[in-house]
């Protein structure tokens, strides 16, 4: 008996359907969770490829990389390459738009709202402790609140650290041994003030000068954190360093206002918490690299000289009149955290 061939067209229609359905199902998917593009992000970072702060920019961009999949690339430019090695216009291209992250100082924001002379004020913080207590309370939301105004959002605080003084001329033990000095300070007016007071001739102008200012003697010394002393090689103009811890410098990790806005919750969110990661990274790195800071400029032959509490106490006793300036300037608020301190 022969058997007869199998009709197999419904079977064919059958897988049909069903491929038609997956395709189908498909298209509904692309349609309604559509691919995002990729988007290059520019994060600009003062200081040199050597610094704790452009490996803090490198976490934070690593970590924005990852939790967006790599739907966000952020470029890291050093040494403020994108505005010429001004800093001054480093954060006014961030209020515009033309670069999309910064880490800027306190003290670049002063001259824009004088909060944010507060992070400034001469031995207001006697330990980290304090630094970070006094940031994560009152007052760094405080000046947190104070950056929309200005174009920009906070989403971290990072650090430069406690501020130490160099020169070519002499070892500083004694604010005597400031008289006459032309020393640069940055273009803020509360150190203006306070070298004044010392009786040193303060001299402002960008970072991205003062290396050759040193080595033309147009000036004699500069003051800044020790890891930004050792990055940038300031030893091979300076012969004496004094560690006084006279200024904190917070680094607060900006973002462009209009960027920020632009972005949905879940992206903004993920960006704070990436900036908080970053900046806790970044502070880590810093404080364990001060030792090895400290001692790379002894190998280099500078003088170093650590002053006692004593000896700190002299130049204090001269800080008086620039508090009773900037109290009226800071505000109530401000002030209130500062006399919490014991200040």
């Amino acid at each position: 008996m022969r058997t007869q061939p199998r009709n197999n067209s419904h079977g064919r229609k059958f897988v049909q359907l069903v491929l038609s359905g997956l395709l189908l199902v498909a298209l509904l998917a692309s349609c309604s969770s559509p691919q995002q593009p990729t988007r290059q992000l520019k994060f600009s970072v003062v200081t040199s490829a050597d610094s704790s702060l452009y490996k803090g920019a490198a976490k934070f961009a690593e970590l924005v990389l990852q939790r967006t999949r790599g739907r966000i690339i952020v470029t890291l430019y050093p040494d403020a390459q994108l505005a010429g090695g001004n800093q001054v216009k480093e954060l006014e291209m961030l209020s515009k738009g033309q670069i999309d992250f910064t880490f800027h100082s306190n003290l670049l924001y002063s001259t824009l709202d004088n909060k944010f002379s507060v992070i400034s004020l001469p031995w207001l913080f006697d330990s980290y402790a304090d630094v970070d207590k006094f940031l994560a309370g009152p007052a760094g939301k405080l000046l947190f609140d104070a950056m929309p105004p200005l174009g920009m959002v906070g989403l971290g605080y990072a650090e430069n650290g406690f501020r130490q003084i160099t020169n070519s001329k002499r070892e500083i033990k004694t604010p005597d041994d400031l008289q006459g000095l032309k020393i640069r300070v940055p273009n803020a007016p509360m150190y203006l003030s306070l070298f004044k007071s010392f009786g040193a001739e303060p001299v402002t102008m960008s970072f991205a000068g003062v290396y050759k200012a040193l080595e033309e003697k147009a000036v004699d010394g500069q003051e800044n954190p020790v890891d930004l002393i050792a990055s940038s090689k300031l030893y091979q103009v300076q012969n004496y360093v004094t560690l006084w811890n006279y200024s904190y410098d917070v680094m607060i990790l900006g973002v462009n206002q209009e960027l920020f806005k632009s972005l949905d919750q879940e992206t903004q969110d993920m960006l704070r918490q990436a900036a908080v990661e970053a900046c806790a990274y970044e502070i880590q790195v810093a404080r364990e690299a001060f030792k090895t800071r400290v001692d790379f400029l002894k190998s280099k032959n500078m003088k170093v000289t650590e002053l006692t509490p004593a000896e700190i106490a002299a130049f204090r006793s001269l800080t008086g009149p620039v508090y009773e300036e900037y109290e009226p300037l800071l505000g109530s608020e401000l002030m209130d955290q500062v006399h919490a301190l014991g200040r």
